[in-house]
Order: structure tokens, then C-alpha cells, then sequence
């Protein structure tokens, strides 16, 4: 099948590349011109594990293409998938203008029937938008005889696992108008999606509209128990507890289940923070008011700061003469991702309080670079105060403290004799509870983790190797 990917950020890309894979033939479209020229000498302009491959392989095959020629991608395809960013505008909403236009120009360009595809994360009510659009150009270029459907096939890809979830998906969402060409259409993407349903039937058909909802509806659950859990992590703390055997004891009840419930410092990324954003938004402006999410996204702003209060709490707030390694830059692991990391919160606080940081991320070190100028733009002479070592334990020589902000595996099993003699104090702050206090403390290192407790009980062994499987899925 001939298809038109409009967009080539994480989920174009992804979508593109595994769509190829299966034997289509696929145009990738992107205005970027470097972006395009990137992609066509063999670069790519994310990280993501197993992309590139990919990418790769289906380029020398003839069925991946490349171009910011749009006249020839709507040619291309019946089928054109809309994969574009929608940013959060000023006032929280998504900014829709990146899908309008990338609607419009199909509207100027199409010659044949189409089914356009929203892939892009879109607030509900954006289909008809998408097809008012495209009905204004066909009116303009008077072709009425064309006709076109447009669907609601919302993506659900972890960054860092992206490939995974696409090939292996749990769900395909597919909202489709209830008219013949919703019915044309909805034929076209269930053989499409054919080769993901082999095993069972992973597609839901559903509205339009409902298929929008769904998108952060999604995001929203799993963002308010990321929130929910940090919040009962600080109260433990207060009360004595320790929050990860109670993730155990709640986790274990299958009306719960392990999944998003590790206490850390906030939630970041392309998806959560806009995407909560964005449904509280839409509440609002239908004159509802979800407090539960405006509480999810209060929390995530607040917890982005505990690291660095507990670095305060313990070494005051004028920080000048001290140094802190610093492991993890993306959001999450697995990616070179910046946007909202907690690191960047992390790392502006200190710099601005006078201390050194020593960082290390195994793939981010470039994207931080350049996020963190705009960050600390209003006072760049603190950047002199930041360095980047190739090695996490390069970081640690001459350390007052080590600050872990993202899990990264090769983070997980240091040399704590190494890490305690290279350092200037055996101190670590783990935002993501990487270790366990117990050994930290056998190892006579200063363990501060996210509502954890040094006196509690040792965790349950029997279960330690399932939930760290669980923890890499996660």
C-alpha cells in the first residue's frame, strides 16, 4: 500500500519506518529542509533504540522516501497520515496550526479520493476542523466530486520504546465517520493494521470523536498516578514510610496493577505536560472545571523541585565551592528527549545557587547543551559551571554529592567502593529510587531517594526481579 507520512518527529518517523517494514511504500514529508537532509545521508533526527535500523534497511529497499516536497506526497497515497506537533499554545491549548496546514495543503493538492489519518495528539473536535479545511480548498479549486474521510487513529508510543509499542501494539484506535466513507475508510486501515491483529483483534472502531478523547484521556490517567504516587512519597517521608514496599503492597492488587507507580521527581516529556494541559483546557472552555488533572499538573510542577530542596535542606541554599555529579539529562531513558526533564530543573536551580555540576547522560548531552543555553540564557556565565563527562564515573572525581535524575540502566549497579573513594563525600541524592537505602547505608554512603526509609524492612527478594522487569516495560 502507497502512504503519506506528513511530519518526521517521533511519531512520524516511528509510524513511517514500521509501516515500511511491513512491505509498504512510504513518503515521508517535513518542511525542515535539514531535517530532510539529514534523514537522506543516512542521519536521524531523534534517538530512539532500533530506529535507525530500520530506517535504514527500508531506504536501501526503495520503500521509505524522504522529501519536502509536498505536491508529490499527496500524489503519493490514498492514504495520508498527519503526524505534526502540536505544541501548547500561551494559554495551555494545543496549537493546531502545524495539522491545519498540513490538511489544507492535501485539500490543494489532491486529484483522488482520500483517507487522511490524524495521528497527531489533537484535541476533540479537530477532525471537523481538518475537514473543514479540506472542504475550502476543494471548494476553492471547485472539485466537489472528490470525496475524503478523515479518522482519529491516536498513537500510544513510549518514548524509548517506541518501535516496541508500534509493532507490538495493545490497542489500534481507529474513530471513523458513520457514512460511506467512514466505511471505505475504515476498510483501508483495517488492512492496513491487518498484520498487528494476526494473533487477536487489537483494533477499536469506535467515533470520531471518542477516538480523539481517548488520546488524553490516556495520558491523563497515567500522568494523575505518576502525581498521586509522588505525593504519598513526600508524605512518607514525613510519616516514616517507605514508599516502595508500599508501591509493592498496592501494586500487587490486579484492580491496580505496578505500572506508572514509581515515585521519582515529575513527569517530562512531548506527551503528559501538554496533554494534561490541553484536556484542562478543553474543560474550561465548555465550562467545566477537572480539578483532579489541574492537581495532577500542580504536583508534577512542584516535584520537579525536591531534589533540589533536598540538596538545600542539607547544604543550604548558597551552594558556591561545592561540586555535584549529576547522572541522566532526558526525561526518561532511552532517549534524547529535553523537554520538560527534570533535569533542567535540577540543573538551573543549582548553577543559579553557585555550584558546579559534572553531568552525564548516555545519549541527551547534546539536546541538554542546547536546551539548557535557553534555560540559563538570562545569566550564560553560569554555563561555565557545567561540564560533561563521556563516562558517568568520570563525573564523580572530587564530588561533593551525586544526583541521579534519570534511570538509565548503566546507572543501576555502580562500584560503590569506586564511587566512595572518587568522590569528596559519599553522598547521593537518587530522584528515581535506583537503590536501596539498606545497601547504600552497608556502604557507609548518605542516601537521600524519593519517600524512602532507611529503617524500613529489607524489600521482598522473591519479588525483586519481576518488578525490575516491570520497571523496564514501564
Amino acid at each position: 500500500m502507497n502512504l503519506t507520512i506528513i511530519g518526521t518527529g517521533y511519531v512520524g518517523l516511528v509510524t513511517g519506518a514500521c509501516l515500511a517494514d511491513l512491505g509498504n511504500h512510504v513518503f515521508c514529508l517535513d518542511v525542515d529542509q535539514a531535517k530532510i537532509d539529514l534523514l537522506n545521508s543516512g542521519g536521524v533526527p531523534i534517538y530512539e533504540p532500533g530506529l535507525k535500523e530500520i530506517i535504514e534497511r527500508n531506504v536501501d529497499a526503495g520503500r521509505l522516501t524522504f522529501s519536502t516536497d509536498v505536491a508529490a506526497s499527496v500524489a503519493h497515497a490514498c492514504v495520508q497520515f498527519i503526524a505534526v506537533g502540536t505544541p501548547p499554545d500561551e494559554d495551555g491549548s494545543a496549537d493546531l496550526q502545524y495539522v491545519l496546514a498540513a490538511a489544507r495543503n492535501i485539500g490543494r493538492h489532491m486529484t483522488d479520493d482520500k483517507v487522511v489519518v490524524d495521528k497527531s495528539t489533537v484535541p476533540v473536535g479537530t477532525a471537523d476542523k481538518v475537514t473543514a479545511v479540506i472542504n475550502e480548498e476543494l471548494a476553492a479549486r471547485a472539485t466537489p466530486a472528490l470525496t475524503f474521510s478523515v479518522v482519529s487513529n491516536p498513537e500510544f508510543l513510549k518514548e524509548g520504546a517506541a518501535v516496541e509499542d508500534f509493532t507490538r501494539p495493545d490497542r489500534i484506535v481507529l474513530g471513523v465517520a458513520n457514512d460511506a466513507a467512514g466505511d471505505q475508510a475504515l476498510s483501508t486501515l483495517r488492512q492496513l493494521y491487518a498484520p498487528f491483529n494476526r494473533n487477536h483483534e487489537r483494533t477499536r472502531v469506535m467515533d470520531v470523536k471518542s477516538a480523539e478523547f481517548t488520546k488524553y484521556a490516556a495520558n491523563a490517567m497515567l500522568a494523575t498516578r505518576i502525581s498521586f504516587m509522588n505525593e504519598l512519597a513526600n508524605l512518607a517521608e514525613k510519616v516514616g514510610a517507605d514508599i516502595e514496599l508500599v508501591r509493592q503492597g498496592i501494586g500487587s492488587d490486579p484492580r491496580i496493577g505496578y505500572s506508572f507507580l514509581y515515585a521519582g521527581t515529575g513527569y517530562g516529556g512531548s506527551c503528559f505536560p501538554k496533554d494534561v494541559q490541553a484536556l484542562a483546557r478543553t474543560a474550561r472552555e465548555h465550562g467545566q472545571t477537572l480539578r483532579v488533572l489541574e492537581a495532577v499538573e500542580a504536583v508534577n510542577h512542584d516535584q520537579k523541585q525536591v531534589l533540589v530542596n533536598k540538596v538545600f535542606a542539607k547544604y543550604g541554599r548558597n551552594l558556591s565551592g561545592k561540586t555535584f555529579a549529576l547522572w541522566g539529562l532526558a526525561f526518561k531513558p532511552n532517549t534524547d528527549d529535553m523537554r520538560d526533564a527534570p533535569s533542567r530543573v535540577v540543573i538551573s536551580a543549582l548553577l543559579r545557587a553557585g555550584a558546579r555540576i559534572h553531568a552525564h547522560d548516555p545519549v541527551a548531552e547534546e539536546e541538554a547543551r542546547r536546551v539548557l543555553a535557553l534555560d540559563l540564557a538570562d545569566a550564560p556565565a553560569l554555563l561555565e559551571n557545567l561540564q560533561f563527562a563521556d563516562k558517568a564515573m568520570e563525573t564523580v572525581q572530587g564530588a561533593d554529592a551525586l544526583i541521579i535524575v534519570t534511570e538509565w540502566k548503566a546507572y543501576r549497579s555502580p562500584n560503590w567502593a569506586a564511587l566512595k573513594a572518587a568522590m569528596n563525600a559519599p553522598v547521593i541524592f537518587d530522584g528515581r529510587n535506583l537503590y536501596e537505602p539498606h545497601i547504600l547505608q552497608e556502604a557507609d554512603i548518605e542516601y537521600f531517594g524519593i519517600g524512602r526509609n532507611t529503617a524500613a524492612p529489607l524489600m521482598d527478594e522473591s519479588n525483586l526481579s519481576k518488578l525490575l522487569v516491570i520497571e523496564e516495560v514501564d
